[in-house]
């Protein structure tokens, strides 16, 4: 798999460069994005390519330079590594997320706020892309992320393990309203019709974000970021208990 962009690059290099089987970087790209990219690729011993911008252009999928910023990176194998997030009691679950930027903004926002992983639905969710980890900004290196076939047996699963499942839904109370410290699952619902009938009935409670403005809603990655660092406000007011 192919992953272009500077951020997602520079991660890559950070975090997994046994995984990484050449960078490319663009014939003219100099400046200190391209001498750092260089010095990484060098330290770890990773095979480093000059190559034109056309060429980047064709293994990112044809985006134009702007996007992959002439930088480029082959991996030789995907896995979860040693990534873990900074609150191991913090979990996203999310369904129906359709458009990879999205998913990728998702996915930034919760390695920022520290969730621990991230769970996917499989059916009727974008694949973890090349779209995506650049969309991260190579915040996708640092967050594992499962793909679940269904949402409703994961979230049982979770719930025997001791956890609190919360939803974003209009219908539910303020997010600040509800305690969520402890072991805390957060489920976002895709953009268009939110989070399915049956997520929503498997939910302990349901939380939102009161609109107070003349807009209906906020986009997946807006809210996702007000509701996980009120969870982070509350969480740090609150530390977690010897148990």
């Amino acid at each position: 798999m192919w992953i272009y962009g500077f951020h997602p690059v520079r991660e890559a290099l950070r975090h997994r460069p046994h995984q990484i089987a050449e960078v490319w970087v663009a014939v003219r790209r100099g400046g200190g994005r391209g001498a750092l990219i260089e010095a990484l690729a060098s330290r770890h011993g990773v095979a480093l390519r000059p190559a034109s911008s056309a060429e980047i252009a064709e293994v990112a999928g044809g985006e134009a330079e702007r996007v992959h910023n002439g930088f480029a990176a082959r991996l030789t194998e995907v896995g979860e590594g040693e990534r873990r997030g900074a609150d191991p009691d913090l979990v996203v679950l999310v369904e129906d997320v359709q458009d990879p930027r999205n998913l990728g903004a998702l996915l930034r926002v919760c390695e920022g706020a520290g969730v621990d992983r991230v769970l996917v639905r499989d059916r009727g969710s974008a694949p973890l892309s090349p779209v995506v980890v650049k969309a991260s900004a190579g915040a996708a290196e640092w967050l594992p992320v499962e793909r679940v076939p269904n949402t409703v047996a994961a979230l049982e699963r979770l719930q025997a393990e001791g956890y609190w499942v919360y939803g974003a839904d209009a219908s539910g109370e303020a997010a600040w309203d509800v305690d969520l410290t402890g072991k805390v699952v957060l489920c976002f619902g895709g953009e268009e019709k939110g989070l399915r009938r049956l997520t929503r009935e498997r939910c302990d409670r349901l939380i939102s974000l009161p609109m107070r403005g003349r807009v209906e809603s906020l986009n997946l990655a807006t809210a996702a970021a007000a509701i996980l660092y009120e969870a982070v406000r509350q969480r740090r007011a609150k530390p977690p208990s010897a148990d």
